[in-house]
C-alpha cells in the first residue's frame, strides 16, 4: 500500500498543531510569488538561504520529492529547532539542515540546481559575499529565485516619522531613517547590479505589494510583528532619552490618521526575482 495511504494525523496531537499552526502571514506574500516561479525537476539539489523557521523550505522540499535533495541554511538555533520538529512531524526526509551564514555556505562548488531566498538576503551581513557564495556552489543554469521587499515598505510610517522629527528639532536624527532602510532593503538596482556582478542573469523582475491594516497606531505598535521586527530598529535610530516623547507623537499621529481614514495603512512592496546562473 502507498505510504500516503497509511496517515493516521491525530488533529488532538499538540505536536501536530504547533507544526500546523505556524505559517505567519508577513512571509506567505513573498513565499507564494516564490513558489510559483519555481521551476520544478526530478533529481536535483535545491538550496533555501535563510530559511527561518521552515518557509518555503518544507514546502518545496515536499514538491520536489525524494528523488531530490534541499538543503536550509540558517544561524538561527532556535529556528533551526523548530525546523527540524517540524521535519520530524511532518516526515520529511529529502531535507539536509545547515547551520551556518549564507557568506559561507559549506558545500562544494558547482553542486546547486536550484537556489531560492524567501526575504532572506535582506538579513545577511555582507550581501556581496552572500551572492558570491550562491554562485560559486550553482551549476551553470541553475535557477536562482529570490523575494525582497522593496525600500519603500512600510514608508507611511517613516514619511511620519520625519515629520515628527522635524517637528521637535531632532533633524540630525534624519539620516538615520535612511540610513536603518538601506541596511535591510537595498534598491532594487543595486540588487540587480550585485546579482549581475556574481555571474546570475536577471531575466525577470516581479513587482507586487501587501498591506498591513491597523485601527490605529497603539494597535500597530502593540503587533506582535511590528514589536518582534521592526521596533527596535526604528526606537534604535534616536537616542533612548528622546524615545518616549517621540513615539508618543508618532503615535499619536496615527490615532488621528485612523480616525480620519478608518484605518491606518501600511504598504509592502516587494519583488520576485527569477535569474539564472551563467
Amino acid at each position: 500500500m502507498k505510504n500516503y495511504l497509511e496517515s493516521n494525523y491525530n488533529l488532538e496531537d499538540h505536536n501536530l498543531v504547533s507544526v500546523i499552526d505556524e505559517l505567519p502571514l508577513w512571509s506567505a506574500p513573498f513565499g507564494l510569488s516564490l513558489l510559483d516561479h519555481v521551476q520544478l525537476k526530478k533529481e536535483i539539489n535545491a538550496l533555501d538561504i535563510g530559511f527561518g523557521t521552515g518557509f518555503p523550505l518544507l514546502e518545496l522540499a515536499m514538491r520536489l520529492g525524494n528523488s531530490s535533495k534541499v538543503f536550509g541554511i540558517d544561524p538561527w538555533q532556535a529556528a533551526i529547532d523548530r525546523t527540524k520538529q517540524k521535519i520530524t512531524q511532518i516526515g520529511i526526509s529529502n531535507i539536509d539542515i545547515i547551520k551556518g551564514v549564507a557568506e559561507k555556505i559549506p558545500l562544494p562548488d558547482n553542486c546547486i540546481d536550484l537556489l531560492i531566498s524567501n526575504n532572506g538576503i535582506n538579513n545577511v551581513t555582507d550581501l556581496n559575499k552572500t551572492l558570491e557564495e550562491c554562485s560559486r556552489v550553482a551549476k551553470s543554469g541553475a535557477q536562482f529565485v529570490l523575494t525582497v521587499n522593496l525600500q519603500e515598505t512600510m514608508i507611511e510610517f517613516y514619511n511620519i516619522y520625519e515629520e515628527i522629527l522635524i517637528e521637535n528639532m531632532l533633524e540630525i536624527y534624519l539620516p538615520g531613517i535612511k540610513n536603518q532602510i538601506y541596511k535591510k532593503r537595498k534598491p532594487l538596482n543595486e540588487l540587480k547590479s550585485l546579482l549581475s556582478a556574481n555571474g546570475f542573469e536577471v531575466n525577470k523582475v516581479i513587482e507586487d505589494k501587501f498591506q498591513y491594516h491597523f485601527v490605529d497606531g497603539t494597535s500597530m505598535f502593540n503587533h506582535f510583528l511590528i514589536s518582534l521586527a521592526f521596533l527596535d530598529s526604528w526606537k534604535n535610530i534616536i537616542p533612548r532619552k528622546y524615545q518616549e516623547q517621540i513615539f508618543e507623537q508618532i503615535e499619536a499621529r496615527i490615532n488621528n490618521i485612523a480616525l480620519q481614514q478608518g484605518v491606518f495603512s501600511l504598504n509592502v512592496p516587494y519583488v520576485t526575482i527569477n535569474c539564472r546562473k551563467t
